[in-house]
């Protein structure tokens, strides 16, 4: 019998596994697409920024930047608060691009979960939010 944190690991593998395989159809790693979401959140974010979200190192988000910014996902801008500093804004085609792996990640999650009665899945929402809240 597998312990329990092996249970919630191989979960947490089949989900990045699924989302893995929805982001290919746009030719997106998946660090990627999590650098486009964040960029798409808050609308213009320096480099520091980005890789503090990520908790990844300035030349891994700057590596990642230069990716989507060859689609045409991301443009560089001058900081508005700081004419040096350099703030990465998304296009409108990484905008649209975002807004559908965030459909296929929702998906694939639901698919995954699909599962579960109402009861169960509302069950394992409440301990998941315990876990992550701690």
């Amino acid at each position: 019998m597998e312990a329990t944190g092996d249970l919630l690991m191989a979960a947490a593998r089949t989900l990045r596994r699924r989302y893995g395989a929805a982001m290919a159809r746009w030719e997106i790693t998946p660090g990627q697409a999590r650098a486009l979401r964040v960029v798409c959140e808050a609308g213009a974010l320096r480099l520091s920024a980005i890789a503090d979200e990520l908790r990844i190192v300035p030349r891994s988000a700057t590596e990642v930047v230069d990716a989507l910014q060859e689609r045409g996902l991301v443009i560089r801008e001058a900081d508005p608060a700081d004419r040096r500093a350099t703030s990465v804004v998304p296009t409108a085609r990484g905008r649209q691009v975002s807004a559908l792996l965030e459909e296929a990640r929702t998906t694939q999650a639901e698919d995954l979960l699909a599962v579960l009665a109402p009861e169960d899945r509302a069950a394992l929402d409440r301990i998941l939010r315990l876990i992550v809240e701690q």
